[in-house]
């Protein structure tokens, strides 16, 4: 099997209720570039929270790839492991209530989802790069923040500065070799070691200067046409929840 192969699409399973195995706030992202801090909004998003630390009470983002990068806008991760030829999905739970409650200011971390689908958030979650609040606050209902870089910003943007073969980061990786087809290796990709909680109190998402998102629900207005078609804008934004299929490198 060669890097064109394709990822097949994570089905989206019905909605569950998740129960935390431990109720934190401040949580250390190890990566192969470094260590990121962030401050979980337990308290504002709990749903998204409690969603979140299942998968890392189940070691389920170990050894996962930071799989997007976008320049200056956003790294995402949380979604496939790497078998030494493709990405593959990891196990999901179920979907979790989308809870816009902040803004997609830079240095949040916020839940990916399908586009058109505002409750579809599973395992995968990006960091916001760059101030992304008039396009994600509004989008899909607004994508949900539910914590914030407090140390290690300085490592999201490495990452996002990295040379990337289709949207995925890449270490050590030339252009030449993402066009000519080279079968990376584990050395050439972006990979969580560890996710873990360092600090387990639940009261510290006061010390965090949050912006409330921005997003306020619309009545529809009918057409007095009565068209049911849509125009203008832009195509919907899917940070890879991924339905349909979905390459890995580009050709």
């Amino acid at each position: 099997m060669t890097n064109k192969s394709l990822i097949k699409a994570v089905g989206i399973a019905a909605g569950l209720s998740f129960v935390p195995a431990s109720f934190a706030t401040v949580v250390d992202i190890e990566t192969t570039q470094g260590t990121i801090q962030v401050n979980l909004f337990d308290q504002s998003t709990p749903k998204t929270v409690a969603n979140f630390l299942t998968y890392v009470n189940e070691q389920s983002y170990v050894d996962t790839v930071i799989h997007r990068s976008v320049e200056d806008f956003v790294v995402q991760g949380g979604g496939f492991t790497f078998d030494g030829e493709t990405l593959q999905p990891i196990d999901v739970n179920g979907t979790v209530d989308n809870e816009p409650e902040w803004s997609n200011i830079e240095g949040t971390i916020a839940m990916a989802k399908v586009a058109g689908d505002p409750d579809s958030a599973t395992s995968q979650w990006f960091f916001n790069v760059g101030n992304n609040s008039a396009n994600l606050d509004l989008q899909n209902e607004g994508f949900t923040v539910f914590g914030q870089v407090v140390s290690g910003m300085n490592v999201v943007e490495q990452i996002n500065q990295l040379e990337t073969c289709g949207d995925v980061p890449m270490v050590d990786f030339s252009d030449s070799d993402c066009t000519s087809n080279v079968t990376p290796t584990d050395a050439n990709l972006v990979k969580i070691i560890s996710i873990t909680v360092s600090d387990s109190s639940t009261d510290t998402e006061d010390s965090v200067d949050k912006v409330p998102n921005i997003f306020e629900p619309i009545t529809p207005t009918p057409d007095p046409g009565g068209d049911d078609s849509s125009s203008g804008g832009s195509m919907p934004l899917m940070l890879i929840g991924l339905l349909g299929l979905m390459r890995l490198f580009r050709k």
